[in-house]
């Protein structure tokens, strides 16, 4: 059968659904609750679609090619939809994607990932990302990572330039080159979240779990660099989200699952895939706005670590503590 996509003449196969047909004719359209080949329910309505002789906005995951359809998949009032539907998710989730440290460094450094080889005790991986990202040593800089860590608002900021000093001293002083500015800009335009402040909670149980060996928080997400709803909000030219609030469940409630599998709520868009992958694993807990996705105690052995690789966000990764 020929169904047409943006006035493109299209072959598909009954059976197939329109982010199928549509993304083997090479139209770009982002999904988060779908993945390829596994079980999946549209909920998160970031693959939307029009249906011209509708009107409808439908979302190409689970609707069904028909014969001589019509669909529009780029027009301003889909994206418009699209990124609506990513402003809502980004509303209610915890993006904590960059740690501030690494955002206001005037030199570009990923300190928290400098921060977490150091912790791992890689100290020459961290010596190397040293190196080849700063055009000149901390001495002369007033050290605004250090008044924006997150660290301090517990007890005591990291003392970021002192470790930075440390490795250089051992290893040897960054050389300064002129790639190495263009390389300091070269993340700007990624989509930024809005970092909460920790409640009372938080504090004492960060202050408590945290065992760090330069005390850092490790505040960023680790799964930031392949986060699907960082890369679609930044695609949809969202740079901040413009609500204040995140999601309302406490960065407490990370879990343990099995092996090197980690599940953070507060990071969960709630798009099921886990659920329906997962043999008596993970589950979706009370209706309506307050719905969840949990893992019982008792589940957690059925669990994968490979399940890991379906969520789109950081809700769930693989690391070998929380901290790292």
């Amino acid at each position: 059968m020929q169904i047409l996509i943006n006035n493109t003449q299209v072959e598909a196969v009954s059976g197939e659904t329109l982010l199928k047909v549509a993304r083997r004719a090479g139209f770009d359209i982002p999904s988060l609750c779908y993945s390829e080949g596994v079980k999946h329910r549209p909920s998160c309505m970031v693959c939307g679609v029009k249906d011209c002789s509708s009107g409808q906005i439908i979302p190409s995951c689970a609707t069904l090619v028909v014969d001589g359809m019509e669909v529009d998949a780029d027009s301003d009032e889909v994206k418009y939809i699209r990124s609506l539907s990513l402003e809502l998710l980004l509303s209610d989730h915890r993006a904590d994607c960059d740690a501030p440290c690494s955002m206001v460094c005037p030199q570009g450094l990923d300190i928290e990932q400098m921060l977490d080889l150091y912790d791992s005790n890689k100290n020459e991986e961290a010596h190397a990302l040293i190196v080849t990202t700063l055009i000149q040593g901390c001495d002369d800089c007033k050290a605004p990572c250090e008044k924006v860590c997150r660290r301090k608002s517990v007890d005591k900021e990291v003392s970021i330039r002192e470790i930075i000093n440390k490795l250089t001293d051992k290893y040897g002083k960054p050389a300064v080159t002129d790639t190495k500015k263009e390389k300091s800009k070269s993340d700007s335009i990624l989509f930024q979240s809005r970092l909460g402040r920790y409640t009372t909670h938080e504090k004492e149980w960060l202050k408590k779990n945290t065992s760090t060996v330069s005390g850092c928080l490790h505040c960023a997400c680790s799964e930031r660099i392949d986060c699907k709803l960082r890369l679609y909000a930044t695609a949809a030219g969202i740079k901040r989200s413009r609500y204040n609030a995140s999601s309302a469940l406490s960065l407490t409630q990370k879990q343990h699952v099995t092996g090197k599998l980690w599940f953070e709520p507060a990071k969960c868009i709630r798009c099921g895939l886990c659920v329906y992958n997962s043999n008596n694993g993970f589950t979706f807990q009370n209706r309506g706005f307050s719905m969840q996705v949990a893992i019982p105690e008792e589940n957690k052995a059925n669990v994968n670590e490979e399940l890991s690789e379906l969520c789109p966000t950081g809700a769930l990764s693989n690391r070998l503590s929380l901290y790292n």
